[in-house]
């Protein structure tokens, strides 16, 4: 059922001990702890050392979740061509994959028999999700947990649907 109280993600991943994977579903994210990363990026067209140092929280926490044995995958459903922020995204992930994290890429138009949650998820050793919500200019409009067993099924089966079609981030390019 779902909870509006979300605990942190920190807390979520710290209690994660098999799997955490994350599906993104949206061509863009006005998330404000990326703003001056996707501002500098528009400016000179690459993720620069400063990007990198200010990314160090996520990076650190991915490894030290890889190394604990958790797998953490993401997943990622865009449009082609895509949009200038897949397009930063895109540069800046070899990040996430050298810190541990798998990601692949699915263009929208390869989804369209599949079916998939309203909404972006992480899902935490298949027993909870939070999902994440988001304004219409993709803004974060907060968290929504559930630990529905039915809804783990259907997201974790639309995960695995999407993750089966996709390109790994090595060979997808923008």
């Amino acid at each position: 059922m779902p909870r509006n109280s979300a605990p942190s993600f920190s807390e979520l991943i710290a209690g994660c001990h098999r799997s955490a994977i994350h599906l993104e579903m949206r061509d863009v994210y006005g998330v404000a702890s990326e703003a001056e990363d996707f501002a500098e990026w528009k400016a000179c067209g690459t993720i620069t050392a400063t990007s990198v140092e200010r990314r160090r929280p996520w990076l650190d926490l991915v490894r030290e979740t890889v190394g604990r044995g958790v797998a953490m995958r993401r997943a990622r459903i865009v449009s082609t061509p895509v949009s200038e922020y897949i397009r930063y995204e895109h540069a800046g992930t070899y990040l996430n994959a050298e810190a541990g994290e798998s990601v692949r890429w699915l263009p929208r138009r390869l989804a369209s028999d599949l079916a998939l949650p309203g909404n972006d998820l992480w899902l935490f050793d298949d027993r909870l999700i939070r999902f994440g919500h988001f304004t219409g200019d993709g803004a974060s409009a907060g968290h929504e947990m559930c630990d529905d067993p039915a809804v783990i099924k259907l997201c974790g089966a639309a995960f695995e649907a999407v993750w089966e079609r996709a390109v790994p981030h090595e060979r997808f390019t923008v």
